[in-house]
């Protein structure tokens, strides 16, 4: 009697190494043995290719991605409606990179493993709804609530700096009503030539400080409706505006599921303060938990 064999996929993990202009992948077996390292492109067809390359070797289910909030953004949404399962990988291991060195192929190799050992069981963050929007929104206000501030403190500094009919036209000006009122000087090219200057650089200081107010309120009217759209029930918690809200709700992601527990949740709220800065670095300069805990 004859007998068939049949072949079972074999189980594989891979592993990714993300940059800028290509990324390099690496696939494992359940032994953690290599079996091959390639590069890609980090365009959307190099995408594509990485992943046919992936599901080539076996049964794929995971796949460990260094940068998923950075390089490997892209890559980590593409890789997910084909039902490849996308695991963050922060860091490389750092014993074993002292031992093998420092390698695109070694680092795409090390974020298999990884996932393998549980180290990386962090899922990646969706990226494709209206948290990522807000996400967006915030990196954008915050820049423009720096450079502002950067603008006011330029103007008063020129003001008070300036010769004497600025210094005493600007004397008590409010912080409010600053950039208005340097906004309206009227420079004349034929007039001494620092009180020129001064007023000409005081008005575009001005006028910058508008131009990002007025950015800031379509930042806020869009941000507003975000929020109140996705999680409404946020707003009504004491002292929770809609910055606030937005913050909590980018620690959380699109995909607010890959959160199992609370207390898996509680070291997310206490790393964020901003899209782009921790609550753990601003508390050393401050000295003290950020208020939105």
């Amino acid at each position: 009697m004859a007998m068939s064999i049949v072949e079972v996929p074999r189980p594989v993990t891979g592993g990714i190494d993300t940059h800028l202009d290509a990324h390099v992948a690496a696939v494992v077996d359940v032994n953690g043995g290599v079996l091959a390292v390639e590069s890609f492109a980090a365009t959307t067809a190099g995408f594509a290719e990485l992943r046919d390359w992936l599901v080539g070797f076996g049964e794929m289910e995971r796949v460990g991605v260094e940068g998923t909030g950075a390089y490997g953004a892209g890559l980590a949404r593409h890789l997910r409606p084909c039902g490849l399962g996308v695991s963050a990988v922060d860091r490389p291991n750092r014993q074993a990179r002292r031992r093998a060195g420092k390698s695109d192929s070694g680092d795409a190799i090390e974020a298999a493993p990884a996932v393998l050992a549980g180290r990386a069981t962090g899922i990646a963050k969706a990226g494709d709804g209206p948290i990522e929007a807000m996400r967006s929104l915030l990196i954008a206000k915050r820049s423009g609530r720096e450079a502002r501030i950067t603008c006011l403190n330029q103007l008063r500094h020129l003001g008070f700096c300036g010769p004497d009919d600025l210094r005493e036209a600007f004397r008590g000006v409010s912080r409010t009503a600053l950039a208005a009122r340097a906004a309206g000087l009227r420079p004349r090219a034929g007039s001494d030539h620092v009180t020129y200057a001064t007023k000409l650089a005081m008005r575009t200081l001005g006028r910058r400080v508008l131009a990002i107010e007025t950015d800031n309120i379509e930042l806020d009217t869009l941000l507003a409706y975000l929020v109140e759209t996705t999680a409404g029930g946020l707003l009504a918690v004491q002292g929770v505006g809609v910055d606030t809200a937005a913050i909590l709700l980018v620690a959380a992601g699109d995909n607010p599921e890959r959160i199992r527990s609370e207390a898996a949740w509680a070291p997310l709220c206490f790393g964020w303060v901003s899209p782009t800065r921790s609550v753990r670095s601003a508390s050393r300069r401050r000295g003290a938990r950020s208020p939105i805990l």
